[in-house]
Parts: structure tokens; sequence; C-alpha cells
């Protein structure tokens, strides 16, 4: 097999590769944002005591996690136009699947965190006079998010590489835009070898930034 790199140049790299690109990066931070929202939501559901509370919280949690992301992006991408009566657009119901998905797994990375802080702290808080509400805010979280940025960050990059799957729904993403290159240009070989290169170029880089912020974490603490 004879592999022709010579047709890269910057033509191809601004015509597929970044538009590809630029929408990876957008649906890894909208369900970042929304995971991690929609999580501590789930985090303090679980951690209320509370049944009815607990129960849902817990199923959802539960459920997502058993299943492949790759099938719950076909469910939302099949189902939802069916149930609102309108097409959503890959690009969309991509952003609505991967930020419902994310939340379970950034739910359970919250928890933790809040188990993390001490007790003693807590009821500090409420010795002083603050509600449930006030200790979470002012005490529980902001410590939690900082014991578990690195974690976060972390499940972060999975979900940027997770981002690829997209491509069963025809949503045009970094890996579409390497293969639509490939196949305009008939290199199909070389095009995804310099996707997997980009791929761990990215995340390999990434993982080495969440370490040094770990490390000085570790110095804080």
């Amino acid at each position: 097999m004879n592999l022709d790199f010579g047709f890269f140049n910057w033509q191809i790299v601004q015509s597929f590769i970044l538009k590809g690109l630029a929408f990876s990066v957008e649906l890894t931070l909208i369900a970042m944002i929304g995971g991690i929202a929609l999580g501590t939501v789930l985090a303090l559901m679980r951690l209320s005591g509370k049944p009815w509370l607990v129960m849902p919280a817990t199923a959802y949690v539960n459920v997502l996690r058993s299943i492949p992301l790759v099938m719950v992006i076909l469910w939302f991408f099949l189902l939802i136009p069916l149930l609102l009566g309108r097409p959503l657009g890959a690009e969309v119901s991509a952003i609505i699947t991967f930020t419902v998905f994310e939340a379970a797994y950034y739910s359970e990375i919250m928890r933790a965190g809040i188990q993390s802080v001490s007790k003693g702290q807590v009821a500090a808080g409420y010795a002083v006079g603050m509600t449930y509400a006030q200790c979470m805010k002012l005490i529980v979280l902001p410590q939690a998010f900082r014991n578990m940025l690195p974690v976060l960050l972390t499940q972060t990059i999975i979900l940027f590489q997770d981002t690829s799957l997209v491509y069963a729904i025809g949503a045009y993403d970094l890996l579409k835009g390497f293969e639509v290159a490939g196949k305009n240009f008939n290199r199909p070989v070389e095009t995804y070898l310099v996707a997997a290169v980009v791929y761990f170029a990215i995340c390999f880089t990434l993982s080495m930034l969440v370490r040094q912020l770990q490390k000085k974490i570790a110095i804080i603490r």
C-alpha cells in the first residue's frame, strides 16, 4: 500500500477539517456546561435523603450509564422528531443527547466531590444559622468543584473523543470532515490516519494540562 499525504494543504484543512473541529469543540463545551449543571442537580437529588428525589435521580443515572452512547444518539435522533412532529437536525439532536447523557457521568463525579467535603464544615455552617441551600452554595459546592476539577476535565476529554460518534447520524464533526476530505481526494486511508493523529495530539495535550492542574491543586491542599 502506497500512502501519499501530499494532497494535504491549508485549503483542505480550512475547507473540511476546521468546520468539523468547530462543531466538535462546540458540542463538547455545550455538553460539558449543560452536563455539569444537570449533573450537579442530580447529585444533590441523590444526596438529599428524600426518596421522591433519590429514586428518579438514581434511575436516571443508572439507566443512562448502562446504555451505549451511540444507541442513545440514535434514539434521540429518531424518536424526538416523532414526538415533536418535526425534525431537529443532526447537530441539535447531538447537543441534546450529549448533554443528557453526560449529565449521568458528571453527576457521579459531583456526588463524589460533595461527599469529599468534611461533614464538620457543613455542621459549622448550620451552627452559624445557614440553611441547607446556603451551605451547599457557599461551603460544599465550591470545594467540591475544586476537588473534582481534574476529574471533570478528564471526563470532558473523553466527551470530546465521543463526539466522533455523531458520525452515526450524519452530523458534521471533526471525523466527518476528515471523511469528506478523504472521499473528495480519494485518499481515505491517509485521512483516517491523519484524523487519528489529530485526535491523539488534542487529547494527549489536554491530558498533560489536566495533570499539571492536578499537581497545582494538590499543592494548594
